[in-house]
């Protein structure tokens, strides 16, 4: 009787297991596929694009507005009116690149958003982006929300990271040897077919990576929902707010002085961003952020536009526990080996539904044959 209810359950997860993923495999492939090639983005573009990075130096070595008036004076003639919003600070020698957002040529569209690299320490332009339009730029969007946010693009790959997450767990439960035995499981000749040892061996390897990969973008992928949970169990900041809001035309304080006033409240720190202020729905004051990271963390400094007064925001543990996620899914901040892992998640996805669907297609025609075989006997008696 054990050996039945084993049996059915094993049935039970086969079908979920097999139906789940024919039924996401048409999106899994090409979602796994962007993200795998995400995890190495600043790298293969400066393969692709190699006079982007071209810097003569790794010193910031001109003021903040040097590089905002130069980028200004590359995108002077864009009829879109682009604004800066956000200044990045290079690392490991890359170039500094400032994000501008202005109107869309097409009424009714989504923001342009562009990208203006500078060499750190002259400020000359290297190169000038269009994101959206860019090849990591699509890969970016398609993997975030399939470039259909209107149609509920992020909640559709939150929900096909949730396949995946069930079928990297029940691919685990159904590679466990029927008979016992762990070390059994490691073999490669489990079967006589190379499509079984490969699906199950190298599924075997990458199930934890990929369970893991997979929650941690359902919590990406649903975060308002992702933060109140997270804040039930974590204490949280205030939300920084979103992309959108108007870019402050006019300020009081000019974009040296917002950083200056950081460096001075945390002088053990450097800046690696600072976001010029938006006008937030809302918010009566404008803010300017500075992204600070000091020897053992990093933190935010805003500084208000008009008394100048710097706020030092340290990350709550629930903010701290978000960047871990976020890192975690994206392979990053974690050294070369976790990012290799998470890269195999993004191609193993293929790989497996290359092979689950061999195996279900021959095991349809098995099954049919033996069917034919089985109604020919049947019908020898009565010749």
């Amino acid at each position: 009787m054990a050996d039945t209810r084993a049996a059915q359950l094993r049935r039970l997860w086969l079908n979920v297991h097999l139906w789940i993923g024919i039924g996401i495999a048409a999106l899994l492939v090409p979602i796994s596929l962007s993200g795998a090639l995400l995890v190495w983005h600043d790298e293969i573009d400066t393969w692709i694009n190699p006079h982007r990075y071209a810097v003569t130096g790794t010193e910031v070595a001109q003021p903040v507005s040097a590089y905002l008036a130069k980028a200004a004076e590359a995108v002077a003639k864009d009829p879109a009116n682009l604004r800066a919003t956000i200044v990045r600070y290079p690392e490991k020698g890359w170039p500094v690149r400032i994000t501008m957002r202005g109107q869309s040529r097409d009424a009714g569209a989504r923001p342009r958003v562009i990208t203006v690299f500078l060499d750190p320490p002259t400020a000359a332009v290297l190169d000038v982006m269009e994101f959206r339009s860019s090849f990591f730029g699509f890969l970016h969007v398609f993997h975030e929300n399939l470039t259909i946010p209107e149609y509920s693009g992020r909640q559709i790959v939150g929900w096909v990271g949730t396949g995946l997450l069930i079928m990297s767990l029940t691919g685990l439960w159904l590679w466990w040897p029927r008979g016992g035995g762990f070390l059994r499981g490691l073999r490669w000749t489990r079967s006589g077919r190379f499509t079984f040892n490969l699906h199950h061996l190298i599924g075997f390897w990458i199930s934890i990576p990929l369970a893991v990969v997979s929650f941690t973008g359902i919590y990406l992928a649903f975060p308002q929902t992702a933060r109140n949970a997270m804040s039930t169990v974590a204490p949280m900041g205030p939300p920084r707010g979103g992309f959108g809001g108007q870019v402050a035309q006019h300020t009081a304080l000019a974009a040296d002085r917002a950083v200056d006033i950081a460096r001075k409240s945390a002088p053990n720190a450097e800046p690696t961003a600072l976001f010029l202020p938006v006008q937030q729905r809302g918010e009566a004051n404008l803010n300017w952020r500075v992204e600070m990271r000091g020897r053992d963390d990093a933190f935010t400094v805003t500084v208000d536009d008009q008394s100048g007064q710097a706020k030092v925001i340290a990350p709550q543990s629930g903010d701290r526990a978000a960047a871990w996620i976020r890192w975690i899914h994206e392979g990053s901040h974690s050294g070369p080996l976790w990012a290799a892992v998470v890269f195999l998640t993004g191609i193993f996805p293929t790989v497996f539904a290359v092979t689950g669907i061999m195996m279900w297609l021959r095991k349809r025609s098995d099954r049919r044959a033996r069917n034919a075989r089985s109604a020919e006997a049947q019908l020898r008696p009565a010749e």
